[in-house]
């Protein structure tokens, strides 16, 4: 790496308390040459408030890659830089990773400013198990793709985090539940706000919620895991598909092969090693 080259740095701001930005941070921002902004407008309030001058450059979804390379100039001429999102960690459900491995690549230093992370501080609120979770981000907007999806997270036995807008909140707990299955639930907005809000249940009495009550602002929804009661509960009668019919449905929905044999097995109380000797007698007769 050359010693001329600046650094870019990853800087989490707030998701709504702006007393929740890290003395760092203000420093970091303080300092660098220039910051990368998802919005310049929104990020210019934040600077505004903690009195900090610095020239701004939009960096988002729709310019990423072009202004990336400028970017990428800039730091190889010895510019410190900083890339901020409107809200939480950059290149989180935000612009940003494409910009980390081009600058990965070409031997310029990154490094993480952290701080707010919508995500953890919902799941945290939620009072779903926090050990083990699965960040899923935005769904899929069309219906059929957002089914096809959330069937791919049927089995998956640690907590899920979601983000979506208040426009789709209904239609996205209704397919969830529909797949899912009725599990336990938290819909969490205005985090760190004045407003904040968290309302917790199952998947069926959060939705009714929203049916009686219209969603207002982003939303971080955290959802129960599968749980082995629930499996078994929820079990069907696989007694009609050979062993390989049965790899064959989970390879069609999308798994990789070992995945598949792993949740075949599972589906008929065996061991993953007894669905392969199987799968193989039977290719060998």
């Amino acid at each position: 790496m050359s010693q001329d080259y600046g650094t870019l740095y990853l800087v989490a701001t707030p998701i709504g308390n702006l007393e929740d930005m890290t003395f760092r941070a203000v420093r970091v921002l303080s300092e660098v040459d220039l910051i990368a902004a998802e919005d310049t407008r929104h990020t210019l309030k934040l600077l505004n408030h903690y009195e900090i001058k610095k020239p701004l450059v939009s960096y988002h979804d729709n310019n990423r890659i072009s202004r990336a390379k400028e970017l990428l100039q800039r730091l190889k001429a010895g510019e410190n830089l900083a890339l901020v999102s409107d809200a939480g960690t950059p290149a989180i459900s935000d612009p940003g990773e494409e910009l980390v491995a081009m600058a990965l690549q070409e031997g310029i230093t990154v490094t993480a400013v952290p701080g707010c992370s919508a995500s953890v501080t919902a799941l945290i609120l939620s009072g779903l198990p926090t050990g083990r979770f699965a960040f899923e981000g935005f769904l899929p907007q069309k219906h059929s793709e957002r089914v096809k999806f959330l069937e791919r997270l049927k089995f998956e036995e640690r907590t899920l985090i979601f983000y979506e807008g208040p426009h789709r909140v209904k239609d996205m707990l209704k397919d969830t539940l529909a797949v899912l299955g009725d599990r336990r639930c938290a819909a969490m907005r205005e985090l760190t706000k004045r407003h904040e809000e968290g309302v917790r249940g199952t998947l069926s009495q959060v939705l009714s919620h929203f049916e009686q009550t219209e969603p207002r602002g982003e939303f971080v929804i955290v959802v129960e895991g599968m749980q082995e009661r629930a499996f078994e509960n929820q079990k069907p009668d696989y007694s009609s598909l050979t062993i390989e019919a049965h790899v064959d449905m989970y390879l069609k929905q999308g798994y990789e092969r070992m995945e598949a044999m792993k949740l075949t097995a599972r589906d008929r109380n065996l061991s993953k090693r007894e669905v392969y000797a199987l799968l193989n007698r039977n290719d060998d007769a």
